[in-house]
């Protein structure tokens, strides 16, 4: 009886003692889950792309460990606003998202997307990139295919063809609709032909991301009209890259940020992102009325070398600059013009006076024109006061988004946010400016992201979710990529794990490529 008695008491022991195996077994980290609870320090074990258990686990062993010195561990972010249809094919490692923490990007923002999601989504599928890829459904996509570019309202008809291709890029996998009501040919539509569209991804429970008809002058007015789309298609809002542009409007953050608190106090999602920049970027196009746009390139050229359309478009011009409470277009810097690249990085002010053009605003519109002539520009405009861009942070429900692509390392110069936004967050306004805690700045770029483009199984780091995992030192996490040298990889993170796979060890891309496509909620496979 004895000896039976110490068999079992061995036996117990050595069960208690028993390894447990794993993939990868990150020890010693300073874990933040994602949830916005404090940190605690603890292990994490990695097996078959999921965690497995997270704690003290001194019985597990592992095919590979990580010692993460106390470094923070978090879930890999969530970047809420790409553009990356065309980059990631191109840049499949995506490194300027991996060496800033991202696993997933939402693509399809400001109303385009690729014209067919299920042949996108098969495309990511088959690439194995190192990132996972969701993607909405664009506005100017669709209204483009049906409507091309006309200056018009659409017709029934019309409406009914636009309505049947979104609710069909939602069964192929659309997580939502997005509009660009400042672009071609978005503007040209009404609320009632938006409020359609987003009843037909609400049918699908998708949600509506907008890139509102105005950011500056009328920025009050054009949130109310996401927020009327949102309450009469009964559909969550996401108001993209959240701002206040132009002298004439710095300081109005306290007004758009009520808008926002008040329609969520009366029950409707409505949620915001942004991008830590006192700039933004989009084209050059955006500084002519939107009527001169109408039609597509060659109709503008034709406008353009009309002298009286030209000079009507020149006045609408010089009206919108003296409304913003500019002077000049010193504001505007070319981030890649293709006709001539000496022209990247200089300021329209710059460029004008190289072509020996008089001071003169109206001078410095002509050279506008011109450059859209030839095709146009990408630019940069320093339009926003960094006390709005802290203010909007402080919102609990503004996500992060670098609104950006897969960049060509060294090509022309693009706005740095596409290399340093989360580290930026992280370094400038978490760490020096504390306008936030690092628990909170994670959950806005983990969870809530999640929670809000319906990422089932991502945002969080618990058992049972995907492997998405960042390891960084909150003391050194930092942006290196500036207006002038943009091409700059963040720096700080030391591990990136996507669906189980290291993707960045030691700081270093692996050339690992384990990203997924990730469906929205009508399909499932």
């Amino acid at each position: 009886m004895k000896l039976l008695s110490g068999l079992i008491v061995l036996l117990l022991s050595a069960s208690a003692y028993a390894q447990t195996s794993c993939d990868i077994l990150i020890r010693n980290g300073k874990i933040i889950d994602g949830t916005g609870n404090s940190w605690f320090y603890g292990d994490l074990a990695v097996k078959d792309g999921k965690i497995l258990a997270i704690g003290k686990l001194s019985n597990y062993q592992a095919k590979q460990t990580i010692d993460a010195q106390k470094q923070v561990v978090a879930p890999g972010f969530i970047d809420v606003h790409g553009h990356i249809e065309s980059g990631i094919f191109e840049r499949p490692t995506a490194d300027n998202y991996i060496y800033d923490g991202v696993t997933t990007v939402i693509t399809g923002n400001c109303g385009s997307s690729a014209t067919d999601l299920r042949k996108f989504f098969q495309r990511i599928d088959s690439l194995h990139a190192s990132i996972n890829v969701a993607s909405l459904v664009g506005h100017n996509t669709v209204r483009e295919k049906i409507m091309k570019r006309d200056n018009r309202l659409a017709t029934p008809d019309e409406q009914a063809r636009m309505d049947q291709l979104v609710e069909e890029a939602m069964r192929d996998g659309a997580v939502g609709l997005s509009t660009g009501l400042i672009y071609i040919p978005g503007t040209f539509a009404n609320t009632a032909e938006v409020v359609s569209l987003a009843k037909a991804a609400g049918r699908f429970n998708g949600l509506y991301a907008s890139h509102i008809r105005n950011e500056e002058n009328s920025v009050v007015e054009a949130i109310n009209e996401a927020i009327q789309v949102g309450k009469e298609a009964n559909i969550p809002v996401q108001i993209s890259h959240f701002k206040v542009s132009g002298r004439a409007s710095w300081g109005k953050s306290t007004i758009t940020v009520d808008l926002i608190k008040a329609a969520r106090n009366e029950g409707w999602d409505v949620t915001i992102d942004q991008y830590p920049y006192t700039a933004s970027s989009t084209n050059l196009g955006v500084r002519l009325p939107d009527w001169a746009l109408a039609g597509g390139q060659d109709s503008v050229r034709a406008r353009l070398h009309n002298p009286a359309i030209r000079a009507e478009i020149k006045k609408g011009m010089l009206e919108q600059l003296a409304k913003y409470k500019y002077r000049n277009y010193s504001y505007a810097v070319v981030a890649s013009y293709s006709p001539d690249s000496s022209y990247n990085g200089k300021s329209i002010t710059e460029i004008n006076k190289l072509l020996g053009r008089k001071p003169k605003a109206a001078w410095e519109a002509e050279t506008i024109m011109d450059m859209i002539e030839k095709g146009g520009a990408q630019m940069v405009y320093h339009g926003m006061h960094e006390d709005d861009v802290k203010y909007i942070m402080q919102y609990p429900f503004s996500m992060m988004g670098a609104d950006a692509g897969v960049p060509v390392p060294g090509k022309g110069m693009p706005h740095p946010r596409g290399y340093g936004t989360n580290a930026r967050v992280l370094g400038r306004y978490v760490r020096e400016f504390q306008v936030i805690s690092l628990e909170e700045a994670i959950r806005r770029m983990t969870s809530l992201a999640a929670q809000k483009f319906q990422l089932p199984g991502r945002g969080l780091l618990k058992p049972g979710m995907a492997a998405d995992i960042v390891v960084f030192d909150p003391a050194t996490v930092s942006d290196k990529a500036t207006f002038e040298n943009p091409h700059q990889y963040s720096t700080g993170f030391s591990t990136i794990i996507v669906n189980g796979e290291p993707t960045l060890l030691n700081g270093q891309h692996t050339g690992a490529r384990n990203g997924r496509p990730i469906y929205g909620p009508a399909r499932s496979n």
